[in-house]
């Protein structure tokens, strides 16, 4: 009866009352456009897509499913959309002066990825979620799972978060995307098997965010990079660790290979301080390289992923992902 009050209201041109339906949703439909898109900023834009949308098209909600459902039908084409007018962004070239990294195992298949702010996280991951969901909101939101997904091809991606991060049922889904319930489990089926091959084996579960156990590892990692300590630094890693950078396209696999990246990077007179926050619900660093002058230029966010008493990947981002996280470029002698 609320709602029907607040949609009448809304449909007579009352903003506040569009605003007071839609409002308890918007987060977590930032977290769905996030998960889609790979980038912050590209998915607040598909929020504000996806609000403007719904505003404009009230009149159309014939009241079949819920609001929220009807929310995130909008959203998800809205973000089926961006995907396929996006032109490829190009990846960066080396962007750290007077370092020459050494040859990359690899380069990375998922050029544009970047972090979502833990600090805005806490409303889009305390969602209801239907009886088909299998992975948990956290694991949903880490930045291997988010990585994974941008290789699945878009209605793939779709199809696997609506039905398994959220879920709904296949028939929902499909109602949706406008396409059969046989259309949907065949898309689920191939997304099913690309994700798996794309994610990580995980062979012990991470501490649990803000635990002693989790501070103690972060700290260690901060204590060696500051210190210039590869070997200490490395001790900390798993055999099969990975560094990666978007956009820069980058690639390190494995201690040997991880020790000799590093070993251009750190140590050698340079001198870094770090400001800790939080990134995909995992520990995370604003990372400042002191200059002559003693000021603290920024080189970028360094996000941990754990697993047991190990770290098994580290992400850098560059400079361009400061301000969401509330950090400065730059940090006084």
């Amino acid at each position: 009866m609320v709602n029907a009050d607040l949609i009448a209201r809304a449909r007579a041109g009352d903003g506040a009352a569009f605003r007071e339906l839609t409002e308890p949703h918007r987060r977590e439909l930032q977290v769905h456009c996030y998960r889609m898109l790979g980038s912050f900023q590209d998915a607040e834009d598909a929020l504000q897509d996806t609000l403007l949308a719904a505003w404009q098209g009230l009149d159309g909600f014939a009241g079949r499913a819920s609001i929220r459902t009807w929310l995130y039908r909008i959203a998800t084409n809205r973000c089926l959309n961006a995907l396929r007018s996006a032109s490829r962004r190009p990846a960066k070239e080396w962007d750290i002066p007077g370092v020459e990294p050494p040859e990359p195992s690899r380069l990375g298949e998922v050029v544009w990825l970047e972090p979502y702010p833990d600090a805005l996280l806490d409303d889009g991951l305390d969602v209801p979620l239907g009886p088909e969901a299998r992975y948990e909101q956290t694991e949903a939101i880490s930045l291997a799972f988010v990585t994974a997904l941008q290789i699945l091809p878009a209605r793939q991606r779709a199809v696997l978060i609506l039905r398994e991060v959220l879920g709904y049922h296949a028939d929902e889904v499909a109602d949706m995307l406008d396409v059969t319930v046989g259309s949907v489990n065949s898309l689920l089926k191939r997304a099913r098997a690309g994700l798996q091959q794309r994610l990580p084996p995980s062979v012990d579960p991470a501490p649990a965010p803000h635990s002693p156990a989790e501070q103690a590892l972060a700290a260690k990692f901060v204590s060696a990079y500051q210190a210039g300590d590869i070997e200490a630094l490395v001790a900390l890693l798993t055999s099969d660790v990975r560094v990666s950078m978007p956009p820069i396209p980058l690639e390190y696999h494995g201690r040997d290979v991880v020790a000799r990246f590093y070993a251009s990077i750190i140590g050698q007179g340079r001198t870094y301080d770090f400001v800790p926050t939080r990134a995909n619900g995992q520990p995370a660093f604003g990372a400042y390289l002191r200059a002559p002058d003693g000021i603290r230029h920024a080189t970028g966010i360094i996000v941990l992923t754990l697993t047991g008493d190990r770290i098994c990947a580290i992400t850098r981002f560059d400079n361009s992902v400061l301000p969401r996280f509330g950090l400065p470029r730059s940090l006084p002698d």
